[in-house]
């Protein structure tokens, strides 16, 4: 008993030591303001893990300091959304799919972060409702405006149209940016643990003047068609 214990004390010691090690790191990499402690902790590991293990490529995306913003991208996996915090500067809320709300321990994150639930079979407006509101209270909101994961193969898909209805309404300017190099295309979990050479272009923001044709220059830019 006596050795466990001889054995257990250093052993112990050394985790507590790595573990406030990587608190540290943490601290330090985060880059938005979550509201609470352990959630920018989480930021922080995020972005560490996007910068060396996915090697993202990007610069800050252009978001304005405070105010309603409607961040969109195109959605080639389910790596995306984390290259977007990564990238981004203030916290952002992400219109998702119900059924990946409700995936099996995960819910918990997605309600913490404010990730607003859309179902794909009913009335979105309940979702579109929650999205303006959370825009009227100077929020960040995010978006796959293809509605669902499509790989990045050059081929035309149609947008869906909450994202004009939620400019057009709140106001906000429109950022559009573009997701490349992520290697597991098409896939949502397997994608976040295959390794990738990541990269996010940002391009100018899309204001109140170029609502009328919103989908179809977004549609222009996610595509690669627009230069950044």
């Amino acid at each position: 008993m006596e050795n466990l214990f001889l054995i257990a004390v250093p052993v112990f010691a050394a985790l507590w030591f790595l573990w406030r090690r990587l608190c540290a790191r943490c601290d330090a990499a985060n880059g938005a303001d979550w509201g609470l402690r352990w959630l920018n902790r989480l930021d922080g590991l995020n972005r560490l893990f996007c910068r060396h293990y996915h090697r993202l490529q990007h610069q800050a995306i252009p978001l304005p300091e405070r105010g309603p913003a409607l961040l969109v991208a195109n959605h080639v996996s389910g790596l995306d959304p984390l290259l977007l915090i990564a990238a981004a500067r203030r916290p952002l809320r992400f219109m998702i799919a119900t059924e990946e709300y409700h995936r099996f321990g995960l819910k918990w994150l997605f309600r913490a972060i404010g990730c607003i639930p859309v179902s794909r079979e009913r009335n979105p407006e309940r979702a579109l409702r929650e999205a303006l509101r959370a825009l009227r209270e100077g929020e960040v909101v995010a978006l796959f405006p293809h509605g669902r994961i499509h790989p990045d193969d050059g081929l035309e898909r149609p947008f869906k149209g909450g994202v004009q209805k939620l400019a057009e309404k709140s106001g906000a300017a429109v950022y559009p940016v573009r997701v490349e190099g992520v290697r597991g295309q098409g896939r949502t979990l397997s994608a976040v643990w295959l390794r990738s050479r990541a990269r996010i272009i940002s391009y100018a923001p899309l204001g109140r003047e170029a609502h009328a044709d919103c989908l179809q220059r977004l549609a222009a830019m996610l595509s690669g068609r627009t230069m950044g």
